[in-house]
């Protein structure tokens, strides 16, 4: 079980790391670990901090997650029924799910034409964005952290004034000229 989350045992906590472990999968806390269902070596959405993002309220969904966790465990009963998969009430439905089958639901929730597509795919985007941009925190401090998504990117490191500079140019070579009028801080004259 994840340490430090004071709920970690919660339904809605499970149901959601399973989600983003689907997403983005992740390597296996513990051997005994089953909302991770451990299918990379490296850290996925949930180490990224998918979980703390999407609980963040700037991100709109918050009040609604127990919502989507009760409408993803009932989506995932009527697909275990579909494949004859037996379930248990020692864990949610969709965490019991194999994971290509967990892969399978959510690709149907996500596919054209499902009538809550936007919402399983907004909650795919905040799995990603966790990962990606870290971006539930300070870009300084999760590079400071060694934040597994911006380490995997080989994210630069803030210059010691904390502020992030490339010294060199991502493409090896300027995109374009500075203009002429362009002042020592960037601004046009």
């Amino acid at each position: 079980m994840p340490q430090g989350i004071p709920d970690a045992d919660s339904v809605e906590t499970r149901t959601l790391e399973a989600f983003a472990d689907t997403i983005l999968p992740g390597a296996r806390r513990t051997p005994d670990d089953t909302a991770i269902a451990g299918r990379s070596h490296d850290a996925g959405a949930v180490e990224a901090g998918a979980l703390e993002l999407l609980r963040t309220p700037a991100t709109g969904v918050t009040s609604g997650l127990g919502e989507f966790v009760g409408l993803l465990n009932d989506h995932a009963r009527h697909h275990a029924d579909l494949c004859a998969l037996p379930l248990t009430e020692e864990e949610p439905p969709f965490v019991q799910l194999p994971f290509e089958e967990r892969t399978a639901l959510v690709r149907a929730l996500t596919s054209p034409g499902h009538p809550e597509k936007e919402f399983w795919v907004m909650l795919s985007l905040f799995c990603n964005m966790a990962y990606d941009s870290a971006a539930h925190m300070s870009t300084p401090v999760a590079i400071a952290n060694g934040h597994p998504g911006l380490t995997a990117m080989g994210f630069a490191a803030p210059d010691p004034d904390g502020l992030l500079r490339f010294k060199e140019y991502s493409y090896g070579r300027p995109l374009a000229r500075l203009h002429p009028d362009t002042t020592s801080s960037g601004s046009p004259a």
